[in-house]
């Protein structure tokens, strides 16, 4: 079956609003590389086939190379307009293009940060109060793709900046809901929990790379055939993906922050700080800056508190945010450079042995994930009335999920283990424990009704029955992505 367009329905009616209004809009997409922001105002320009749109992909260059690329853009759209020869001029030829009616989209816009190109958005203020001014007379619109937070941020909303309070309509595109990424998967592969997990703990809700894989055929292949072929032969097209688009704007720097918490998933400032002390004693003494940048700047890396903690909680563990920057530096990343000195075989059986390793904590991401997705969309299960979240504390309690519904004051602990065997009698008695010492620090919630789950990828009749004679709710993909 051929590839198609997947997801984002309310994201589209935002746009069919803004498109349809026929007046003057200045609209900010913004989301991580290879999320399909530009996919995403393609298809709807495609739902509106009477409007007429010009499309530029800004260079991180120098002015002269980003003329250039306006330039190029103009010929490959067939735009009879005079070429500017400055950044002035670009910006006049903007105000020119919406005036005829035009949707103008600027790809890439977050360079404009950059100090070579920082006159542009001076330019372009006095271009949007202009076409503010006179919104009902101005039938185009001028939207901006960007994928670094900070420096969107920097060029739309600091107040210091040209372009402050200019904007009137916003979208951040997440990830494709798991709903869209079954659909994909059971449209064009399997459709079971085990191909589920793969792909989601692999590419999370990133359409590109669900798209990558369709082109290459590998969907309904075993794991370790599809490794080879989307990351592992000279021409596998996620090969060097990270280094080319996650990495490139760190210009190597935070490489070795980055690596120990992809392979240490939940690690403490303190021992980050510990492992670049071994390796570099002047690194160690950055950690935090480091930290602020990746998660702030770069949004990488995240650091999450147990349920119930204050903002400014000590108890804070760093994770890697994006489930492929994860995958890559934890599993794939020393195989694939490795193809030149060692068999292949071994090197993707050894990638596929750490991805299963991470799996187990792309287990718990997914589970909370299709908790909050079921319970949003009003689906059987468990109604959420807070964020889903692990709890830990100094005194060793380590809770997977914790699900709260203070409307009817239930609460849910669940343990998430990949292989259904290891939620065996004892360690679900261990969990007990870890339950019991919870409800001794938040003696609150002793009146509530507690709720207990084995969370599996699936179910054997066996671990169904441990967990029945346990007191636990056996739960696994199958039952999680019911109706979705």
């Amino acid at each position: 079956m051929a590839w198609k367009f997947y997801g984002r329905d309310q994201e589209l009616r935002r746009l069919d609003e803004v498109l349809d209004r026929g007046r003057w809009a200045f609209v900010k997409i913004s989301g991580r590389r290879r999320i399909g922001k530009t996919a995403l105002i393609r298809e709807a320009l495609g739902r509106h086939p009477d409007r007429k749109s010009f499309y530029v992909q800004i260079p991180d260059s120098e002015p002269a190379g980003v003329l250039a690329a306006v330039h190029g853009f103009m010929d490959t759209f067939g735009l009879d307009h005079p070429r500017p020869g400055s950044l002035l001029g670009f910006a006049q030829m903007i105000r020119s293009l919406a005036e005829e009616g035009y949707i103008i989209v600027l790809d890439e816009f977050q360079y404009f940060h950059r100090k070579a190109l920082s006159e542009f958005p001076s330019h372009l203020q006095a271009v949007v109060d202009g076409c503010q001014a006179r919104s009902q007379e101005v039938p185009g619109c001028l939207v901006v793709l960007g994928s670094i937070h900070a420096e969107m941020t920097a060029l739309l909303e600091d107040r210091r900046a040209p372009l402050f309070n200019r904007l009137t309509d916003r979208l951040d595109l997440g990830h494709l809901d798991i709903a869209s990424v079954l659909e994909i998967l059971r449209t064009h592969g399997e459709g079971t929990p085990e191909e589920l997990l793969f792909y989601w703990n692999l590419f999370e809700g990133v359409p590109k790379f669900y798209r990558d894989c369709y082109e290459q055929q590998v969907y309904g292949q075993a794991r370790q055939a599809v490794l080879r072929r989307m990351f592992f032969e000279s021409s596998s097209p996620l090969r060097n993906e990270a280094e080319n688009w996650f990495l490139h704007e760190l210009r190597g720097r935070y490489n070795m922050v980055l690596q120990f918490i992809a392979e240490n998933p939940g690690c403490t400032n303190g021992e980050i700080e510990a492992r670049l002390r071994e390796l570099d004693s002047g690194q160690a003494k950055q950690v935090g800056g480091y930290l602020v940048n990746l998660t702030a700047t770069y949004r990488m890396v995240e650091r999450r508190l147990p349920i119930f903690a204050k903002a400014n909680s000590r108890s804070g563990r760093y994770y890697i945010s994006d489930n492929f920057l994860r995958s890559w530096l934890a599993a794939l990343a020393k195989p694939v450079a490795s193809v030149q000195f060692r068999p292949m075989d071994a090197l993707i059986a050894q990638a596929d042995e750490r991805l299963k390793l991470a799996e187990g904590f792309g287990l718990e991401r997914l589970a909370a994930t299709l908790y909050e997705e079921r319970s949003r969309k009003g689906l059987p299960g468990f109604a959420l009335t807070d964020r889903i979240a692990g709890y830990w504390d100094k005194g060793g309690v380590e809770l997977d999920l914790v699900a709260l519904n203070t409307d009817e004051g239930m609460i849910r602990f669940g343990s998430c283990k990949r292989d259904p065997a290891k939620n065996s009698l004892g360690e679900l008695g261990k969990f007990d424990g870890h339950i019991a010492r919870f409800l001794d620090a938040k003696a609150r919630y002793a009146a509530w009704s507690k709720e207990r789950t084995a969370i599996t990828v699936r179910h054997s009749d066996a671990s169904k029955q441990v967990a029945s004679q346990a007191g636990y709710l056996a739960e696994d993909l199958l039952s999680l992505t019911a109706g979705l």
